[in-house]
């Protein structure tokens, strides 16, 4: 765990969010900035920054909960797809430096993007949660 990190305050339960799936090695939770409705994350509860300081055990549970995790948002939301992303340093668009990958339902015709600054509406993002927990 790393005491500057976002998301490993998350893990450790001393920063809010609104979780929708946990094991031993990830946690999945709603983007608190969502660019879609139903933008969420899937990250490692190991302290890692990158794709490439991961361990296998990490990055094969990020996959497995991500999968499962976009099951759940096809049922809830069926959107007309689903952009599944990662980066990996602030060439690429990284923000957070704690692995992580993000899940994006998606319209037709939507305009793309990776980040936003606007933050979700708290009630909207505990309903998507509840939500996507019950259909897992």
């Amino acid at each position: 765990m790393n005491d500057s990190c976002i998301f490993c305050g998350i893990v450790r339960g001393s920063a809010p969010a609104f979780k929708v799936y946990e094991d031993d090695h990830t946690l999945a939770f709603m983007d608190i900035f969502p660019v879609t409705d139903g933008h969420t994350l899937v990250i490692t509860k190991e302290h890692c920054a990158d794709l490439f300081a991961a361990s296998d055990i990490a990055l094969q549970g990020v996959m497995a909960t991500a999968q499962r995790v976009a099951r759940a948002l096809r049922r809830v939301l069926a959107p007309d797809g689903l952009m599944v992303f990662q980066l990996n340093g602030a060439a690429a668009g990284q923000t957070v430096y704690h692995y992580h990958m993000h899940l994006m339902p998606r319209t037709a015709g939507e305009p793309l993007a990776l980040h936003t600054r606007v933050p979700g509406d708290p009630a909207r993002l505990r309903e998507l949660a509840t939500a996507l927990t019950a259909a897992l």
